[in-house]
C-alpha cells in the first residue's frame, strides 16, 4: 500500500515520465489534483486513454477536507492510490500539507517528481540561481486589492534578484456572498493573463509610490504555456510594452527582472524581446509615393543573392520568409550569409 503523488509536468499527457505512468497503471485508485494548475487544452478523457485508467477529478474541497476519507483511509485499507498534480508535486503547498498528513498516519508517501513551473522559467535566458522570492498575484476584488507581493519584489529588486511572478487561477471558486449563505454554487473559471498581472502591478507602484519598477523601463518577462514547445510564448519587453502583447491561452506567468543582467542573460533575452519579435512592417498606405517603392524595389534588387542564398541553405524556406528575414534581422544574419558564401 501507499500514496502516490505523481508530477505531469507541464505539456500534455505524455509528459509523465516512465516510472510514473507506470505506477498509475498499477494504482486502484487515480485522482488528478486539478484547482492549483491545469494541463491547458488537454480534456481528462485523453488522459484517461493514454493512461489506461480511469480518472477521478479531485478539487480543493476534496484535496483539503476529504483527503482522509478519498485517499488515506483507502490506503490504509492495503490499495495503491495515486494523486496526478500538474507540475511538480510539491509545486504548492497543499500537497505538503496532504503529505503531513499521510505521514502522521504513518502511511507510505512516494513521490515521481516532473518539470514545473519553477524550472521551466529558465527557457526565458534567465539563470535559476539569480531568482528570488517567488510570488502570487491574486485578483483584485472591488474592497480587496492585497499588496504583499509589492515587499517582495522589492527585496528581490534591492537585492539584484529576478522576481517571478505566478498569476491566479480561480477554478471552482464561491462568490463571498454564496460562501456566507452557504450556497454551493460556483463562479466560472478564471485564469489570470500577464495583461491583467502587469495592470495591477502598475497600480500597486502607483499607489505605493516606492520606485521599485518603472513601467516605461524595468525588462520584464511575459510567459504563456511553459512547457509546450508547439505554442509557448515568451516575450520580453518594458511593462508597457508587454501590455500592448496578446499571449493567448492560458496558463500565463510573469518576471520582473533584476536591474543588472548578466551579459548571457541579455544576448538570451535579444531574441524574446518585443522588437526582435515584432513583424516587418508592411506598408499599407495608398498614399506611398512612386519613388519610395522603386527605392524598396531597388533595395532587394541589390539583395538579391542573399536571398537566393539564404533559400538555397535552408530547406523549405520561401522567397517571401527569405526577404522577410533579411530585412527585419539583416545586421544579424550578415555574417551567417558571408560565411555559407565562402563555403559555395
Amino acid at each position: 500500500m501507499a500514496l502516490y503523488l505523481i508530477g505531469l509536468g507541464l505539456g500534455d499527457e505524455k509528459d509523465i515520465t516512465v516510472k510514473g505512468l507506470e505506477i498509475v497503471r498499477q494504482c486502484d485508485e487515480v485522482f488528478l489534483e486539478a484547482y492549483t494548475s491545469i494541463l491547458p487544452g488537454i480534456q481528462l478523457e485523453k488522459l484517461e486513454q493514454f493512461y489506461q485508467k480511469k480518472i477521478q477529478l479531485a478539487d480543493r474541497e476534496l484535496v483539503e477536507q476529504g483527503c482522509e476519507s478519498k485517499f488515506l483511509h483507502v490506503v490504509q485499507q492495503g490499495k495503491k492510490v495515486a494523486l496526478l498534480v500538474v507540475g511538480d508535486p510539491f509545486g504548492a503547498t497543499t500537497h505538503s500539507d496532504l503529505v503531513v498528513r499521510a505521514k502522521q498516519l504513518s502511511i507510505p508517501v512516494k513521490i515521481i517528481h516532473n518539470a514545473s513551473i519553477m524550472n521551466a522559467i529558465g527557457a526565458t535566458g534567465l539563470q535559476l540561481y539569480q531568482f528570488g522570492y517567488t510570488v502570487s498575484i491574486v485578483f483584485f476584488e472591488k474592497n480587496w486589492r492585497p499588496d504583499s507581493c509589492y515587499d517582495r519584489i522589492k527585496m528581490n529588486r534591492k537585492n539584484g534578484l529576478h522576481t517571478l511572478c505566478l498569476l491566479d487561477i480561480k477554478v471552482k471558486e464561491q462568490s463571498a456572498e454564496n460562501l456566507v449563505r452557504n450556497v454551493k454554487q460556483y463562479e466560472p473559471p478564471r485564469f489570470m493573463t500577464v495583461n491583467q498581472c502587469i495592470s495591477q502591478l502598475i497600480e500597486l507602484e502607483q499607489t505605493r509610490q516606492e520606485n521599485v519598477y518603472d513601467p516605461n523601463k524595468t525588462m520584464c518577462i511575459g510567459c504563456a504555456r511553459l512547457g509546450n514547445w508547439e505554442n509557448e510564448l515568451i516575450v520580453a519587453g518594458t511593462m508597457n510594452e508587454l501590455l500592448q502583447v496578446d499571449f493567448g491561452t492560458p496558463l500565463h506567468s510573469f518576471i520582473i527582472c533584476a536591474e543588472q543582467l548578466h551579459d548571457l542573460e541579455k544576448e538570451f533575452l535579444h531574441f524574446s524581446s518585443v522588437e526582435y519579435l515584432k513583424p516587418p512592417k508592411v506598408n499599407t498606405s495608398s498614399s506611398s509615393t512612386q519613388e519610395e517603392e522603386e527605392e524598396e524595389e531597388e533595395e532587394f534588387e541589390v539583395d538579391a543573392q542573399d536571398i537566393k542564398l539564404v533559400m538555397s541553405s535552408v530547406p523549405g524556406v520561401s522567397r517571401d520568409s527569405a526577404i522577410a528575414a533579411l530585412r527585419k534581422h539583416r545586421g544579424d544574419i550578415m555574417l551567417s550569409i558571408k560565411l555559407l558564401k565562402g563555403q559555395q
